[in-house]
């Protein structure tokens, strides 16, 4: 096992982690008083023998308290006698383009969509070349807050954008949407093992009255018939009501439901044991309401909105 330190993105801000490697994957610590572990590339991995790997993460030097991994899509049902809570994902199950068109979004979606294409919105397989990487540059530095929250990759130039979107792409598909030949929206589309994943979705707010985001999730969709992926998913629901969070109410109009799938929490020191005993393996964000943490959000929200 090899340990060392790097930076992720995380509930919106830039954090420094502790890196395990072990064999082929990435794992993760982060928390001070309780030091959680996770997959890093969890929604692409999965932990094919988990007693196996809990038992390497006991003899690290460095070891977590409380090591935490799901079971992915299409298994639902837990399988493991490890503690449990359940986790979510929002997707798409995907039968057919038209499936999804005539009976998983409503009028008012399928409306956007032909909305973008009168308004001259072209969306199409693109390539990761200059012109591509200039215009995602371009999309980055329009604002440095997007939904309520400093952006993470305002501020990038063109050689940090390719630096850093260029790891992953022999597991994705690239999609730009396009008005006069301007790249006004994109999303990198990744695989997993039986999902296809929107690692990066995002459009110019300039062009946001020409709906190139529904228009891009309908190729997206459109892409996984094709290939027969049986899922598109669009991470996770934050809420657990409707009309609280207009991201969520997004991927509702566009047909991601909210599928629930077990998270496992597995202790491995005995501070571990007494935070999954008294609940404080969420850390302190877990022990705020959600009702508080939305308030919470929405003052965030209107205080960034004053800043610009």
């Amino acid at each position: 096992m090899q340990t060392s330190y790097k930076q992720i993105m995380e509930n919106g801000r830039i954090i420094d982690v502790r890196s395990i490697r072990v064999d082929h994957m990435e794992i993760i610590v982060t928390g001070a008083m309780i030091r959680t572990a996770r997959i890093e590339e969890e929604w692409y991995q999965e932990v094919e023998d988990p007693p196996l790997l809990i038992e390497t993460l006991k003899q690290a030097d460095f070891m977590p308290d409380i090591f935490t991994f799901w079971q992915t899509l299409p298994q639902t049902d837990p399988v493991y006698d490890y503690y449990m809570e359940w986790d979510n994902v929002a997707a798409i199950p995907i039968k057919s383009f038209d499936f999804w068109w005539e009976k998983q979004i409503n009028s008012k979606t399928r409306n956007m969509v032909r909305k973008a294409r009168k308004a001259g919105v072209t969306v199409t397989p693109a390539h990761f070349d200059d012109t591509f990487i200039q215009g995602m540059t371009d999309i980055f530095n329009e604002t440095p807050i997007r939904q309520g929250k400093p952006f993470w990759h305002y501020g990038k130039d063109f050689d940090t954008v390719k630096r850093e979107f260029s790891r992953y792409l022999y597991r994705e598909d690239l999609i730009g949407a396009y008005y006069n030949d301007e790249l006004i929206g994109f999303i990198f589309l990744g695989y997993g093992t039986k999902y296809a994943l929107t690692n990066q979705i995002i459009s110019k707010i300039e062009h946001r009255n020409k709906a190139p985001i529904n228009a891009l999730i309908a190729k997206a969709v459109e892409l996984c018939a094709t290939k027969n992926v049986p899922y598109l998913v669009y991470t996770r629901y934050n809420s657990t009501q409707k009309g609280i969070d207009s991201l969520d109410d997004f991927k509702r109009h566009n047909g991601f439901q909210k599928i629930e799938i077990p998270r496992y929490y597995v202790p491995l020191t005995i501070k571990g044991k007494m935070a999954l005993k008294f609940r404080l393996h969420h850390g302190l964000r877990g022990a705020i309401p959600e009702r508080v943490r939305l308030h919470l959000r929405g003052l965030r929200r209107r205080f960034y909105k004053t800043k610009c």
